[in-house]
């Protein structure tokens, strides 16, 4: 439905984007940014992403970066960086650059301040709601700081205009605790042209010591004990201890690498894969399996889906929205040890039942599409910017700083 011409008029021409992460280390949420941002200067729209980097880049970022002040995290998360401050320069540059609408993808210290800064400019703010960071202690012994967590994300996003989750079912947990007073759908896409059942190569396979008859399970994500590791490794000891046979694939990186190696001696490690290496790693896969309860959206999930790659996950929000079980996968109780083991024994023993669900698997893949979700995005900004009480604006889209003095 086109828009009315003055609500079209309002449309963002220049968006400021703070993220803690958007090119060190690709996950979820960077891609999901990465390809916002890529949009966005397509239609012609300005976007000045602010965020902490490294030396070196893990990948070749969309748009404009602006360094902000930063640490690494400590003890085993290294990789990550902590966004300290926004010094005047990085004000100055924001002040100049006078961003219609501002984007925070966390709640963390440059979150905040951008946060300020939007609030003190009557800029509207709005937020993406990428990863539960509240349910992060209850992997690192400091479950007693959950409720704390979950305090102050409360705050951060009832301060934003607008909050995007990325699923219905998030949407419904995020409301009941009240996170935010304006909380709407912005999910994600899938490039089928790279994704899709094609990729498949028994040859590469073969390279890596798997036979052609074997079953594969694959699991890709980074390598941290909030993905589900701990119940990913015991599942396939029970499965072990059945006499059930499978082959292992384990495509990723990360801090617990070594240990998730002594605990699966027998695994295929690949380390970080990306674009066709990525496609071709879960297209020649058998299941997909993901034991993780943290993510609000499971992009793996979604991409193994496109490449006809049936899933076994824990029913929580990162999976529920894209797998429907038994007919495109499978959902389990979270960390339900035997219950996992059952469902993978069914699809690694029945052949018919595992070929139909990658045949449904792949049908549900391809109806995502990136433009369609980017889009709806997009008219999200403009009715953030056209209900904002306390804007002023110039035809042109720049803010009125004379009516505002």
């Amino acid at each position: 439905m086109d828009m009315p011409f003055e609500t079209h008029n309002l449309r963002p021409k220049r968006i400021a984007l703070f993220s803690g992460n958007y090119n060190y280390v690709m996950d979820g949420p960077v891609r999901a940014l990465n390809h916002l941002v890529g949009f966005l200067e397509k239609l012609g729209i300005e976007v000045l992403v602010f965020a902490p980097t490294a030396k070196e880049a893990a990948f070749r970022h969309n748009g404009t970066l602006v360094s902000v002040p930063s640490v690494a995290l400590p003890g085993s998360r290294s990789e990550y960086r902590l966004g300290l401050r926004l010094p005047r320069r990085i004000k100055r540059q924001l002040e100049a650059f006078e961003p219609d609408l501002v984007h925070l993808a966390a709640p963390d210290i440059i979150g905040w301040r951008a946060l300020n800064w939007a609030k003190a400019h009557k800029v509207p703010a709005v937020a993406s709601f990428h990863t539960r960071f509240d349910t992060y202690p209850r992997y690192y012994h400091m479950a007693w700081l959950e409720k704390y967590v979950t305090a102050i994300m409360r705050r951060f996003y009832h301060r934003c205009e607008q909050v995007y989750v990325p699923s219905d079912c998030m949407k419904t947990i995020l409301a009941d605790q009240d996170m935010a007073k304006d909380l709407r759908i912005w999910s994600r896409g899938i490039d089928t042209a790279q994704f899709n059942p094609e990729r498949r190569d028994m040859a590469w396979r073969r390279s890596l010591g798997i036979a052609n008859d074997e079953i594969v399970i694959a699991f890709v994500g980074r390598l941290v004990l909030e993905k589900g590791l701990g119940v990913f490794a015991d599942t396939l000891d029970e499965l072990k201890r059945r006499g059930v046979p499978y082959k292992a694939l384990i495509v990723g990186d990360g801090p617990e690498r070594d240990s998730f190696t002594e605990r699966l001696p027998s695994a295929v490690f690949t380390g970080y894969l990306q674009g066709d290496e990525l496609a071709r790693a879960y297209a020649s896969s058998d299941i997909f399996f993901n034991a993780s309860i943290t993510e609000t959206f499971g992009n793996v999930t979604l991409e193994a889906m496109a490449s006809a790659v049936p899933a076994v996950c824990a029913d929580a929000t990162g999976s529920r929205s894209l797998v429907t079980s038994g007919e495109t996968g499978f959902l389990v109780e979270p960390g339900n040890i035997n219950a996992f083991a059952d469902k993978l024994a069914l699809l690694i023993t029945d052949t018919q039942l595992r070929e139909g669900l990658a045949k449904a698997s792949y049908a549900a893949g391809r109806d995502r599409t990136w433009n369609a979700v980017l889009s709806r995005l997009l008219n999200n900004y403009t009715e953030a910017i056209a209900q904002y009480p306390e804007r002023n604006w110039r035809r042109d889209g720049r803010r009125d700083l004379s009516a505002a003095e």
